[in-house]
């Protein structure tokens, strides 16, 4: 079934069989010798289907076990190209079309509109069906028959994984990861993390994003632990599951910590015997004042990490306890190589400010069938990030910002994030994201949306004398809007980027 140690088959395989991997609400585990049992039976199911190694198969089903399951069944035989089920038929149509789909596949009694995306390509149906008593398990059902393939087991380079990326400033790109790759990345969080056998991830985030099949699925899987999988994130829900799973850590994006802190004051004894031993947090910054409240409530040190599509997720985190964490610093090196690089392509000493290029096994050979998106993205055998960042004399990484999310001001550069995190120390304020405005006598104006927190009040006066006092005048923003919810992308990532457009504010 596979090739090697670093595929995603000899991953499952390597581990105990006995061992329970998969977990869900309310059902018994499914063992690691019976999820290698159901990978086997799905890659037979897809040969007989007519697909090989190298054919792409989308994968459109709601968080939860079952797609787990299917997604690691899926990636380890063919290549995996899950997309985010919110999308509607359009969206279904451009995506399976630009990927280049050999099949679908779709939960049974799901009526999903990628259902008729699929049809209207002539691109075959295959449906999930799945016993939701016993242990999370997978029957895969092919719609019609097809020629049947025989291809050789699947390699270390084979191409495992296909996800776009965000698209926000261009049209989305199309990033291949392999079996290599993957399980690189894997093992390197696992390593990070000090995962065990006898650790229990809880997973919240969501199935079609690198953060949750990678960051909280296949770390898991790859130190023999169990994976517990919720039905997709809901801070009514997480308490629960965490009781229920007995689980000693979780990851998440920012947006998402913050829901849940907002529901522990109603779930006290559930916090107060968490077993918890760390919260890890990715995909975007966290605010140094929630990964303080986060701590104090769950008695846990937050370990801040930084990842990226390209990178099978992670290239550098915050070392657990006793080691030393740096508030603000995405801490250091935890996989690939990481180097700040100048304009002119040379790597600079600890302390310059610059771009931030990685290099390593898991990190993406390029994008695909974009010539001119590779020509830019490496350098010098790096991978350029487009985030800027430091590095200290001890190797500790913090972010300023992405290249494109810099406000020039009239020639003046500032960081957004250096401004969210200041408002976010303000007591009545729940979240903060700075933004460029435009601007007609200065090219870019700086503007903030802030969220409030429940029953606090505060003028735009008030912002701004407070800031004032900790941030340089033209860093403080002039435009700022007062919001119910600040709009976020599909993974939980707040939308910085065209965030004065979507907000309807023009030149100014």
């Amino acid at each position: 079934m596979h090739k090697g140690t670093n595929t995603l088959a000899a991953l499952v395989n390597a581990q105990a069989a006995l061992s329970p991997a998969v977990l869900s609400p309310g059902r018994p585990p499914l063992r690691y010798g019976d999820l290698s049992a159901v990978m086997t039976q799905v890659r037979a199911i897809l040969r007989g289907a007519g697909i090989g190694k190298a054919d792409r198969v989308t994968v459109v089903m709601p968080d939860g076990a079952e797609t787990a399951v299917t997604f690691l069944a899926v990636a380890a035989a063919a290549t995996a190209a899950p997309l985010n089920p919110a999308y509607k038929r359009e969206e279904f149509s451009y995506y399976l079309t630009d990927l280049g789909a050999k099949a679908l596949i779709v939960l049974e009694d799901d009526e999903t509109v990628a259902r008729d995306a699929a049809r209207s390509l002539s691109i075959p149906v295959l449906t999930v069906r799945s016993n939701r008593e016993g242990a999370p398990s997978i029957e895969l059902v092919a719609a019609r028959e097809a020629a049947p393939v025989t291809d050789e087991d699947t390699g270390a380079s084979d191409t495992a994984l296909v996800l776009h990326t965000s698209g926000t400033t261009s049209k989305p790109k199309i990033v291949p990861l392999t079996q290599r790759n993957l399980t690189t990345s894997a093992r390197n969080i696992a390593a990070t993390l000090a995962l065990t056998p006898t650790d229990c991830g809880l997973l919240i985030m969501p199935l079609f994003h690198i953060h949750g099949l990678v960051g909280a699925l296949l770390s898991a899987i790859a130190s023999g632990g169990s994976v517990f999988c919720g039905t997709g994130f809901n801070a009514l829900k997480v308490f629960g599951w965490l009781e229920e799973a007995d689980a000693t850590w979780y990851s998440a994006v920012p947006t998402m910590h913050q829901a849940i802190l907002g529901r522990t004051a109603r779930n006290n004894e559930i916090v107060s015997k968490s077993r918890l031993r760390f919260i890890r947090s990715s995909s975007a910054p966290m605010p140094p004042a929630v990964i303080r409240e986060l701590e104090g409530t769950f008695r846990c040190p937050v370990i801040e990490s930084y990842g990226m599509t390209e990178a099978s997720h992670q290239m550098a985190s915050n070392p657990l306890p006793p080691h030393v964490r740096k508030p603000g610093s995405v801490g250091l090196a935890a996989g690939p190589k990481i180097a700040i690089m100048g304009e002119d392509g040379r790597i600079l000493v600890a302390g310059a400010i610059g771009e931030i290029v990685i290099a390593g096994e898991n990190v993406t050979a390029g994008y695909e069938n974009r010539p001119e998106a590779n020509i830019e993205a490496f350098r010098g055998g790096w991978f350029r990030t487009g985030d800027l960042g430091v590095m200290d004399v001890d190797g500790y990484l913090t972010i300023s910002g992405r290249l494109k999310e810099i406000i020039n001001r009239g020639g003046e550069k500032i960081s957004p994030r250096e401004v969210d995190d200041i408002l976010t120390d303000h007591p009545a304020v729940a979240q903060a994201l700075t933004f460029g405005v435009p601007s007609s006598r200065l090219g870019e104006e700086v503007g903030a949306a802030i969220v409030l927190r429940e029953g606090a009040a505060l003028t735009e006066a008030e912002i701004r004398s407070y800031a004032g006092e900790r941030l340089a005048a033209f860093k403080v923003p002039r435009h700022i809007v007062f919001l119910d919810e600040i709009p976020k992308g599909p993974t939980g990532k707040l939308q910085r980027i065209g965030l004065a457009e979507k907000l309807g504010m023009g030149e100014l």
